[in-house]
């Protein structure tokens, strides 16, 4: 009889039996990426190749190959006001920068490749997503005092920092906080069409500007003349007077003071140059 039960009872499966394939199959998954392929032989081609026609089917081959990692690193970047297509493109010219210059005696490709790329797709967003160009050094105030502002307000119920909290947090004077705030405010600009009231009545941001008012130039140039036309001689500014306050020809202006029309036109000439030099500085 034990050995009739021993025969018709259900085995249970051994644990350690069903236990090992799902091992190997979590260490499979944790293999380098897809898109991570072995080219350590042809870099190593690369690098032993002068310039030249057989040099460039190669580099084209390895960025072929490295290609799909490039686009799956921006697509870590999507959604931040950049599209997916221009991102990518971003990524494919830093991997052409990391393949040319690659060194295959320093470790694997990977590991230059990705910092390479993941900073190429950084200054992009960095230098050429600004809707207007700001200096380098207002950009890095930006992101320090944003990280700061971050992680100050982190906490949930924490008040909204103040601009000497950020200051102190920063290490940063107040000013230059107030600095990176503005610019935190000024990555994307406004339309002047932008209507700023509702209403069929509504003003445009553009009816809020001011425009050039060309008096202001008349009155700055007449200021900047009068000082000339003091210092020149009774006669240049009588000649001055009739030419262009009473609009006399420069002929008739010759009848008046009995000197030739030439004559005239010289004086004219000499005394709006003299005029015009003193107005600019450029003489005393």
């Amino acid at each position: 009889m034990p050995s009739q039960w021993s025969t018709s009872r259900p085995r249970t499966p051994d644990r350690t039996t069903r236990t090992t394939p799902r091992r190997t199959t979590r260490t499979t998954r944790r293999r380098a990426h897809d898109d991570a392929p072995d080219t350590t032989a042809l870099f190593a081609r690369l690098a032993a190749l002068d310039d030249g026609p057989e040099r460039g089917v190669l580099r084209d081959e390895l960025v072929a190959a490295w290609l799909p990692m490039a686009h799956r690193i921006a697509g870590r970047f999507r959604d931040r006001g950049e599209s997916v297509e221009d991102l990518r493109q971003v990524a494919a010219l830093g991997l052409v920068k990391a393949v040319d210059r690659y060194d295959p005696a320093r470790g694997a490709f990977e590991s230059y490749a990705v910092p390479t790329i993941t900073g190429e797709v950084k200054r992009h967003f960095r230098d050429r997503l600004w809707a207007l160009r700001v200096p380098r050094r207002v950009q890095e105030l930006r992101n320090r005092v944003r990280v700061a502002r971050r992680d100050l307000a982190q906490n949930p119920g924490s008040p909204e920092p103040t601009v000497a909290d950020l200051a102190a947090r920063t290490g940063l004077t107040e000013d230059e906080v107030t600095t990176g705030l503005e610019a935190l405010e000024s990555f994307s600009t406004l339309s002047l069409d932008a209507e700023l009231t509702d209403g069929e009545d509504g003003h445009r941001l553009a009816d809020t500007l001011g425009v050039p008012e060309g008096s202001y130039d008349v009155f700055v140039d007449r200021e900047a003349a009068k000082e000339g036309l003091r210092r020149l001689p009774e006669r240049e500014r009588a000649i001055l007077y009739m030419r262009f306050f009473e609009d006399m020809t420069q002929s008739r202006i010759a009848e008046c003071l009995g000197i030739s029309q030439m004559h005239v036109s010289r004086l004219i000439s000499r005394s709006c140059a003299r005029v015009r030099a003193e107005a600019l500085g450029g003489s005393r």
